[in-house]
């Protein structure tokens, strides 16, 4: 080990005396600061008396201690604070000052705060002004009996009804807070909001007097001439009259009832979102649209919904429910500046009511016609009969199956058996309906049929032919009665005679297991 010699080690002795001394200065130095900003802060805490018209000192005979009677023109001053008033009691030696006749507490430029009677404490920093007391920031004014006001956290509240106007909004509850750093009101207990537009009513709100905008939670609902809106939680901008809101959500705006899970909507353009378990509601036309997710205006008057969108139209008899991918209704007007709606659907159309049931790749429905038409490789089924062409329109009146029309390859089969199919085939094809029931059916051009002959299983023959027309009469969903007209030619052949396999005519195609058998089913 390397030995010490012995100037170092009185060099090193030399440092340590040196950093020690050192330590003991700046330590003291500290304890200086501490000590000034101490008593700065002592200083800092005491109530100070500007002004008064009259200063009369008394004795306290209990404690001993000095208190000043002030008369006119009263001013004090504490920290951030200034107090006026017409008369007050100021004890410097619990730093604490009662206060009568028109008070008025200063703090910065914005907030000040009046009332007929006040109670101040220095140490805890607080304020309670009762009698007519208003505070005002800016253009925020609250009316109340009595409030207390933090100076330090600069809160303000009151527990026995308030009433606040900023701008054209006059807000009152029985409780409220309001955070004057942050300029917003928190209000508990029979809140509303009245504005010349509307009314909004809410169990707690939090409200920003700067953007002018509500937050509210629990039941809340709005009411105006062209709105009115539900939920349990949400905001509105008061000010461009834009809301968001969650939680059982519900708009009404005249035209559509809207639901969701959340809904947006902007008052001004009357346009809106809507996301999850969404429907849109029109009353006057008994129907419905749902999906997850969707836009709409209020006027003119449309909408898209999307997202397993289904339209539901209500009867007393039979409701029609239709699905597509995307739902799209737009309203229009006609030449004479008369407005109706059309609505189209694309992509995996499927349709189901009790009657008829129908699927294709699109559609589209006219209420100035009533005329739903179908568009690329439409099926339609109406009880035992399906019906295929290049492309479909159902008439309806009164919400039922007036006329059905086929355009170009138009084919109807139904079925006798598992392997056995009555055909009917030609350029075009007519339907008839009667309480949404098909009876009668007529084939324009290029008819063939081939049917079988018989009753319940037992097949007596087949009936082939071919004629310019066909005339087809259906009874309880069966065909009753075949009249071919224009120089039909066919041949009936008997039991014997019958055809091994199971004839065809050309274009037969068999779609049963595409049919939506129950609502369920429109969803592929």
């Amino acid at each position: 080990m390397a030995e010490i010699k012995p100037f170092q080690s009185l060099r090193i002795s030399g440092l340590v005396r040196q950093f020690f001394y050192i330590s003991v200065i700046i330590a003291f130095s500290f304890a200086l600061q501490s000590l000034d900003t101490s008593h700065g802060n002592q200083s800092k805490r005491k109530i100070i008396l500007r002004h008064a018209d009259e200063d009369v000192i008394l004795r306290d005979k209990k404690t001993g201690k000095d208190w000043h009677r002030l008369l006119g023109s009263v001013s004090l001053e504490h920290n951030q604070i200034l107090m006026l008033c017409d008369s007050a009691h100021f004890y410097p030696d619990k730093n604490q000052v009662t206060a009568y006749g028109n008070i008025h507490i200063q703090q910065g430029d914005t907030l000040d705060i009046y009332g007929d009677y006040l109670f101040y404490d220095g140490v805890t920093e607080t304020a309670v002004l009762t009698g007519n007391a208003e505070l005002v920031d800016k253009e925020t004014h609250l009316y109340t009996n009595s409030v207390t006001y933090d100076v330090k956290a600069e809160i303000a509240q009151y527990s026995d009804s308030g009433r606040i106007i900023n701008g054209k909004n006059t807000l009152t509850s029985r409780m409220g807070r309001y955070y004057a750093a942050t300029r917003i009101f928190n209000f508990k207990d029979n809140v509303k909001i009245v504005n010349p537009d509307y009314i909004m009513t809410a169990d707690t709100m939090d409200y920003n007097t700067e953007t002018k905008t509500a937050f509210f939670t629990g039941p809340s609902e709005m009411k105006g001439d062209s709105i009115y809106i539900y939920c349990e939680k949400g905001w509105y901008d008061t000010n461009n009259n834009i809301s968001r809101i969650w939680r059982n959500a519900m708009l009404d705006n005249k035209k559509q009832i809207i639901r969701g899970d959340s809904l947006y909507y902007e008052e001004k353009n009357g346009y809106g979102q809507a996301f999850g378990n969404t429907s849109i509601t029109d009353t006057s036309y008994h129907l419905s649209v749902a999906g997850h997710y969707a836009w709409y205006y209020r006027q003119p008057e449309r909408f898209l919904v999307t997202d397993s969108a289904v339209f539901i139209q209500v009867s007393k008899k039979d409701s029609l429910f239709l699905h597509g991918d995307t739902i799209r209704s737009v309203t229009l007007s006609d030449t004479a500046g008369k407005s109706y709606r059309l609505m189209s659907a694309y992509y995996r159309c499927r349709i189901f009511s009790r009657d008829i049931q129908a699927k294709c790749d699109s559609l589209s429905y006219s209420f100035q016609d009533s005329i739903i038409r179908f568009y690329n490789e439409p099926v339609l089924w109406s009880e035992e009969n399906q019906m295929t062409a290049d492309s479909m329109a159902l008439y309806t009146q009164n919400r039922q199956a007036e006329r059905l029309e086929l355009f170009s390859s138009a084919f109807i089969a139904s079925q006798v058996d598992t392997m056995r199919f009555n055909q009917i085939k030609g350029r075009s094809l007519t339907g008839y309906f009667r309480d949404n029931e098909l009876y009668k059916i007529d084939i324009k051009g290029n008819g063939e049929s081939l049917y079988y002959l018989g009753e319940g299983d037992e097949i007596m023959a087949i009936n082939k032919a071919t004629s310019s027309d066909i005339e087809i009469y259906i009874v309880d969903g069966k065909i009753s009665v075949i009249i071919e007209n224009q120089n039909p030619e066919g041949v009936i052949d008997p039991p014997s005679d019958l055809p091994r396999g199971n004839p065809r005519l050309p274009g037969f195609r068999w779609y049963d297991h595409l049919r939506p058998k129950k609502v369920s089913d429109i969803f592929p």
